[in-house]
């Protein structure tokens, strides 16, 4: 997940994983050997937009692990997680830059369904 989330120490990825978690945020992963090679954290939610959905947080797998289906393995257990939660809509967010991983969410089946928009607000 540093891989992905670089910005956080590690102390605070756990307190900060542990807050999410009492609102429903999940992880899955996958080992190699004793090594989490990929990840994938997540949370099943109720709105008015989609109704019941699989929405993915963070999905990331280790550079030297790429290409290898780990990430095919996780989108593919989310998404039938998300079929026999009986989710009507399973979704994530990209970052723009992140054009690798557009090419793999499109190959994944995903498609671009709207715009995100984010305002950034002082802590206070």
């Amino acid at each position: 997940m540093a891989e992905l989330r670089p910005h956080l120490q590690a102390g605070d990825f756990v307190s900060t994983v542990r807050h999410m978690e009492t609102e429903g945020y999940r992880l899955a992963f996958i080992e190699r050997g004793r090594r989490v090679v990929a990840v994938a954290g997540y949370r099943i939610t109720t709105n008015l937009f989609m109704g019941k959905n699989l929405y993915v947080d963070d999905l990331v797998t280790a550079a030297d692990a790429r290409s290898e289906g780990h990430g095919e393995a996780l989108v593919s257990w989310l998404r039938e997680l998300a079929i026999a939660e009986r989710c009507e809509v399973y979704h994530l967010d990209s970052g723009t830059q992140r054009h690798r991983a557009h090419k793999f969410y499109f190959r994944e089946g995903f498609n671009i369904a709207s715009y995100h928009f984010s305002q950034p607000l002082q802590p206070g």
